[in-house]
């Protein structure tokens, strides 16, 4: 007996001996990992066996039990092995089903002791705990950006190496998470599994049905601790919150432009690579955003699904009614904080900021003009390519811009929508209010930088630089003449065609311009708008009367 425990504590220090000389008599060869015993080699081997034997044969993602495998395998295969008796809703996993089961049972077991709030699932209350706390554990060892949770820190650390695992059948194209690619399978195949009960649309993410029921309830949970303005999604509060702290992570790595979203910066990077992945099947235009091409087809059915319940007016988009209202409610919620002016809508006042910051981002490659504008640098190209791609379906005029036609419509329809509340005198246009008004209050906003002479329009200020500068930007392509403006070029080119557009109903007489068909029409009708306040001689042309007057004057302007 005494032999056998004098044997076994020699056996003890020399395990204690291996361990303090760290001698080790058995090498692995796997990754030649020493190990003091036989029976502690053997054990580590086998660790390698079960790493080869719990691998994805797809992915060769190593797993650490068999359960854990076959629950990996099933998201690639798509299998659901468990199905709720009630609902016939299948799982993937017991642990899903058993969470599932909590909501027809109603029950919520994991209550935070705090706020007294239930949940159903633990890792529900887990999420709300670190809602509350703000706790962020996880962090991305490439830029330092910390997550709530370790899946969310996995899918971003995609967006440094690039990685892609998931393949659409269909189409080909890859995701970073399986779940996108579930989303994008129901493109191809149309499915809208996630419906309305209240207005029947189908939607198909849970997510978006989710974001649609608030719009029914009024809903607003998301609240801006700056501004205490609502939202119905988080992501919004998000983007939203970027506005107050001037964040703008997504930079185009060929420009170096910043901006506050990835979809903003997917939408600039098109302009680089002049990508329009979305064509419309009937004229076969393209288009850089679904959401562009779904507004495209409007105008081929007609339809305008948003009303204004004041003036019963109808429109394609919903942000095109909420813009509208404000012609109703006077609101002007855009604010420029350098000179307090307020605007109607977003990018009216981004225009707006330019005027203070002088920036002219856009250059005409033919003149070299600027603009702060790239729609108005486009719109000015067409002056250089005499290109008038939109055309009036009633007297087949052309014009440069969609909004010039707009306007040429209402010539057509008698429609004039904006009134003046002094005088009650209609527009066909907004601007043209907004100057009109300037007759009653007096309002001469822009003045002249060498001379001090005021304006009441910028356009007459423009001119009127002209005749300090001399320049005369705008020159006839046939007789090489130029002139200060475009207008007076326009009519200066029916000398050369021998257009002349403007008819007298009474003696078919054509003339070149429309004030010439004005005068003209006097001498039928006998009407002589312009007195003499001095004589109350009465004559048929303002000139006339101009000259008239240098009579009771005795001025005589031309030696």
């Amino acid at each position: 007996m005494f032999e056998l425990q004098n044997n076994y504590a020699q056996h003890e220090m020399n395990k204690h001996l291996c361990t303090r000389i760290e001698e080790h008599h058995f090498t692995s060869d796997v990754h030649k990992k020493s190990s003091m015993w036989r029976y502690v080699s053997k054990k580590h081997l086998q660790t390698h066996r079960e790493e080869r034997a719990l691998a994805c044969d797809v992915c060769k993602k190593i797993f650490k039990s068999p359960t854990a495998l076959k629950l990996h395998v099933c998201s690639y295969t798509g299998e659901k092995s468990f199905t709720c008796d009630l609902c016939n809703k299948t799982f993937m996993n017991s642990g899903d089903l058993n969470a599932h089961l909590h909501t027809h049972a109603g029950q919520q077991p994991f209550t935070y002791r705090v706020c007294k709030k239930s949940f159903d699932l633990s890792g529900n209350l887990k999420l709300h705990l670190q809602a509350n706390t703000g706790e962020r554990l996880f962090t991305c060892g490439v830029c330092k950006k910390s997550f709530k949770h370790s899946n969310t820190l996995k899918y971003h650390l995609r967006t440094h190496t690039g990685e892609k695992p998931f393949t659409c059948d269909v189409c080909n194209k890859s995701f970073n998470r399986s779940d996108h690619l579930k989303l994008h399978v129901h493109i191809h195949t149309g499915e809208r599994p996630f419906t309305c009960d209240v207005c029947k649309r189908s939607f198909r993410q849970s997510r978006s049905l989710k974001e649609h029921l608030c719009i029914h309830t009024g809903e607003q949970p998301f609240t801006c601790d700056v501004c205490k303005k609502s939202f119905i999604c988080s992501n919004t509060l998000k983007l939203h919150l970027r506005t107050h702290t001037g964040e703008k992570p997504f930079t185009c790595d060929v420009c170096k432009k910043s901006y506050n979203s990835s979809s903003a910066l997917r939408l600039h990077l098109r302009t680089h690579t002049e990508q329009l992945p979305f064509k419309c099947d009937v004229c076969k235009k393209s288009f850089n955003q679904s959401s562009t091409l779904k507004l495209h087809k409007h105008t081929h059915t007609g339809v305008r699904p948003f009303k204004c319940d004041v003036c019963k007016k109808f429109f394609r988009q919903s942000s095109a009614l909420k813009e509208h209202l404000r012609t109703h409610t006077g609101e002007r919620p855009f604010k420029c904080d350098a000179c307090k002016k307020s605007f109607k809508h977003s990018k009216s006042l981004n225009y707006h900021l330019l005027t203070h910051t002088g920036e002219k981002p856009y250059k005409c490659d033919v003149c070299k003009k600027f603009f702060r504008q790239s729609g108005a640098l486009k719109e000015h190209l067409r002056t250089h390519s005499w290109e008038r791609p939109f055309k009036c379906n009633v007297c087949k005029k052309s014009f440069k811009s969609p909004m010039t036609l707009k306007n040429h419509l209402r010539t057509h329809t008698g429609e004039r929508p904006f009134t003046c509340d002094i005088c009650n005198k209609s527009f066909i246009r907004s601007d043209a209010l907004t100057s009109h008004l300037r007759t009653h209050t007096g309002e001469r906003p822009f003045t002249c930088g060498l001379c001090e002479k005021p304006f009441a329009h910028s356009s007459s200020l423009t001119l009127h630089l002209r005749t300090h500068t001399g320049e005369r930007p705008f020159t006839c392509y046939l007789c090489k003449k130029s002139f200060k403006l475009l207008h007076t070029l326009k009519l200066h080119l029916r000398c050369h065609t021998g257009e002349r557009p403007f008819t007298c109903d009474v003696c078919n007489k054509s003339f070149i311009r429309s004030d010439a068909l004005k005068s003209h029409l006097r001498t039928h009708t006998g009407e002589r708008p312009f007195t003499c306040d001095v004589c109350k001689k009465s004559f048929k042309i303002s000139n006339t009367l101009k000259g008239h007057l240098c009579i009771h004057t005795g001025e005589q302007p031309f030696t």
